[in-house]
């Protein structure tokens, strides 16, 4: 399955203008541990970007918060120009030291956040620019409204949003069009099943991220290990499969920083999930998730 490409998990226009497809990639891991420094094997980072546009991977999501820079640094090193390729990245978390975030939604730093990622990407315009969280102590007017006057000056093409609810969607929807949700989102993990609903009611791209987790269906004899040694496939794979099964509007962003792993994901864009085997993981992390919460 490895020379398998993205082109095989289907199209998405994102924006109703830019077509893209499906099975993109999360640049996160491409920086050190904790999401805070340089990779680890800097080398093989880089052979990882390089390699997705001959694995047919033209949607790229990243953010100013993962290094910090790093990320996008990377990026620029490796693919600029970028051709086809769409660079969607995220502004509005800042970092104190490794797995520390803190939303800021000022406006003088969401200006700030989207022309430092213009310089670090070498860009005019970003196609994707999301907001990667509402900053609670600062007004809607103020965090939205930055943004819808970035938009109209041209600095930003399209707008997306991370960790929301349809009442955010729709108090954004005011300001601007919402093209991209990225919320916490896979098969045992459901928290946000409705906002991906009306995502694909209202055709808004849904960006799952950690698309990976399986819980216990993972397990040595789970149901998700039964049915990857039953198509000769990954775990991974098969959740990933599942996900692009899920909905139309799925755009799954696996991340990793090893040119192996990548390929194993990439190849997901080819699994065919039976309907059985489709609805049978559906309810087994359906119901895996309501215990949880229990």
């Amino acid at each position: 399955m490895t020379t398998a490409t993205a082109t095989a998990s289907g199209t998405f226009m994102l924006g109703g203008d830019i077509q893209i497809n499906r099975m993109g990639f999360g640049a996160m891991r491409i920086t050190g541990k904790g999401i805070w420094g340089e990779p680890e094997d800097r080398p093989e980072a880089l052979r990882v970007l390089k390699r997705l546009p001959e694995l047919g991977v033209n949607f790229i999501d990243t953010a100013d918060a993962y290094g910090p820079d790093v990320s996008e640094d990377l990026i620029h090193e490796a693919l600029y120009p970028y051709g086809d390729i769409i660079i969607a990245t995220k502004g509005a978390h800042t970092r104190q030291g490794p797995d520390q975030w803190v939303p800021v939604g000022r406006r003088e730093y969401l200006i700030q956040a989207v022309k430092m990622s213009l310089r670090r990407l070498g860009l005019e315009r970003i196609d994707l620019w999301q907001l990667h969280r509402i900053d609670p102590k600062t007004s809607y007017e103020e965090q939205f409204g930055a943004i819808a006057d970035m938009q109209k000056e041209g600095l930003i093409r399209h707008v997306g949003l991370s960790e929301v609810s349809i009442k955010e969607i729709e108090a954004a929807q005011k300001y601007f069009k919402v093209v991209s949700v990225q919320n916490l989102y896979n098969l045992t993990y459901r928290r946000t099943e409705d906002v991906l609903d009306y995502c694909e009611k209202n055709n808004i791209a849904f960006i799952p991220w950690f698309p990976l987790g399986g819980g216990d269906l993972s397990k040595e004899g789970g149901l998700m290990d039964t049915i990857a040694k039953k198509l000769g496939a990954t775990q991974s794979q098969v959740a990933l499969a599942w996900v692009l099964k899920r909905s139309p509007v799925m755009l799954p962003i696996p991340g990793t920083s090893k040119v192996k792993h990548l390929e194993e994901n990439v190849a997901a864009s080819s699994l065919e999930l039976s309907d059985d085997d489709f609805k049978a993981l559906d309810k087994a992390g359906n119901d895996e998730w309501k215990a949880k919460r229990n």
